[in-house]
């Protein structure tokens, strides 16, 4: 996997901020946070943990979010939503828990957040890499994502790889602290003559603009900030290569790493999901694809 890029990215191999801003529904759901069961349960010394049946006794179970669309945001209605807190209503539902409530905070503290106990579960779309397997367990990931660039209509330089990016000279851009950045270098762009932006919006204004040929981001991002462009398009979903190798980045609820027991009766309902296509109808809405379902496992992930 690419090397941490900085503090600053959902995506890069490290526990920082999320590159992406906090909503201004943060504050809406921390008043949600808030409300209900006061506290989450404490940690087990049990052999596989026993937060299952605490759960399933409380009735709730809290789930840490970063605030960020597409994974967990609150929506113009004032409902916690996302592609994580979807899922988490369906599968815990299934485990015999009612109710999943949102605990707010920034990326970066999601980690240790869970190891302090502020909430049982980490739903936040995180990718799981080795890195962040020596502090937490994850499930299996419930998606893979791809990288893909914003260029203009019609691709006119033909650019469909970093390496495409360094032969062609194109003027390069993406965003603060994105992992994309790495994979351009390793590729040969000198990363000093890299733009960058603030997101993707930012993004697809450099290219409409003519600041940059190509912005670089994951397949979904810049597959939906295109959708009312006139002037630029996405390419299609590639896995960038790290260490010569196509590397591909998949994204899982994290748990204690007490609690095999409820990670084990998560992925049992997880993988059902996924049997029966009912994994892709909860993500469909929030910008998934076929192209983004997988059946990569943590194990494979973690490097183990």
């Amino acid at each position: 996997m690419a090397p941490p890029i900085s503090q600053a990215s959902h995506r890069t191999h490290t526990t920082g901020t999320s590159r992406r801003s906090l909503l201004a529904g943060v504050a809406a759901l921390g008043a949600l946070g808030t409300a209900g069961c006061s506290r989450v349960a404490t940690a087990s010394s049990a052999p596989g943990g026993d937060l299952l049946e605490r759960l399933r006794a409380q009735g709730v179970v809290r789930l840490g979010i970063a605030g960020e669309i597409p994974f967990g945001y609150i929506d113009e209605h004032g409902q916690l939503t996302g592609e994580a807190p979807e899922l988490a209503k369906v599968i815990f539902k299934r485990l015999g828990v009612a109710r999943v409530q949102p605990v707010p905070t920034e990326f970066g503290s999601l980690i240790p957040g869970l190891g302090s106990q502020q909430f049982d579960v980490v739903a936040a779309g995180m990718y799981v890499n080795p890195e962040r397997c020596e502090q937490v367990i994850f499930a299996d990931p419930d998606y893979r994502m791809l990288d893909a660039f914003i260029v203009r209509k019609g691709n006119p330089k033909g650019l469909h790889t970093y390496r495409d990016v360094v032969e062609k000279g194109a003027k390069f851009a993406t965003g603060t602290g994105y992992a994309e950045i790495q994979y351009a270098v390793e590729a040969g762009y000198e990363e000093g003559d890299i733009l960058i932006v603030q997101d993707q919006v930012a993004g697809l204004n450099a290219v409409e603009a003519g600041r940059a040929d190509v912005f670089a981001g994951t397949a979904l991002t810049t597959r939906e900030v295109v959708r009312k462009s006139s002037k630029a398009e996405s390419t299609e979903g590639f896995a960038p290569l790290v260490g010569g190798k196509p590397h591909v980045d998949g994204g899982a609820f994290a748990f204690r790493s007490t609690e095999t027991g409820l990670r084990d009766a998560f992925n049992v309902e997880l993988r059902k999901l996924k049997k029966s296509g009912e994994l892709l109808r909860i993500l469909r809405p929030f910008g998934f694809t076929r192209a983004e379902m997988t059946d990569l496992t943590a194990k494979e992930l973690c490097g183990g």
